[in-house]
């Protein structure tokens, strides 16, 4: 956190605010790739851009007509897989995908049923340790989880996933030698911003709870 004195800071220009209605509110949010498990025991792969961590919990939001909705409802085995900003063409191959057939009407003008996710998108599958659904390989975190509650959102649209994180895999370019922690000079997530691709930028400080202190 900045620590700077308050008569140390230099007055800040006014700024002009606009009254706007964006069709969409991805704000700069981590990519992450859902692998679960269809009813005829092959996988499906879903890119999503609305997940968070809340200690071993990552809470998942989902389209509620898509295949991975439905599959988490029946069977809660769930990999929560981080791709690397170089995978975002991989991601972008799956993002007019969908497991469902026919194609739900909900879905946006141009989606297409693809029964084969992994293959389309060009990614392979990894076994997992604890979960039936794959890892996919290549994605320098893995996350092996079991979906514990599935529920509607407030206005019905969306579906709320809470997952229990079960096994993390890492790459071991990205984990601090000898410890537990990942490395977060190392790591990169793939964000997306308004429905653009972006890694990050350079390290602008650190949290005073942070247990690898690497930059400012």
């Amino acid at each position: 956190m900045d620590t700077a004195r308050p008569e140390t800071l230099r007055p800040v220009a006014p700024v002009t605010h606009l009254k706007i209605e964006p069709s969409i509110l991805y704000f700069g949010t981590p990519v992450v790739l859902l692998s679960t498990e269809n009813q005829d025991g092959t996988f499906n792969l879903a890119p999503i851009s609305s997940a968070w961590a809340l200690g071993r919990t990552v809470v998942i939001g989902l389209g509620r007509d898509g295949q991975t909705a439905h599959n988490l409802a029946a069977r809660p085995d769930v990999v929560v897989n981080l791709p690397a900003p170089a995978q975002w063409h991989a991601v972008e191959r799956l993002a007019p995908l969908t497991g469902r057939t026919p194609v739900p009407s909900t879905k946006p003008d141009g989606c297409r049923f693809e029964p084969d996710k992994f293959g389309a998108a060009g990614l392979a599958m990894q076994p997992s340790d604890l979960v039936r659904p794959p890892r996919v390989a290549g994605c320098p975190i893995q996350l092996e989880a079991c979906a514990e509650r599935v529920r509607p959102d407030v206005r019905g649209a969306f579906v709320i996933v809470e997952a229990t994180v079960r096994r993390v895999h890492a790459d071991a370019r990205i984990v601090v030698p000898g410890t537990e922690h990942i490395d977060p000079a190392a790591w990169s997530p793939l964000i997306y911003n308004f429905r653009h691709y972006f890694g990050l930028g350079h390290e602008l400080g650190h949290s005073y709870r942070t247990e690898t202190p690497t930059g400012p």
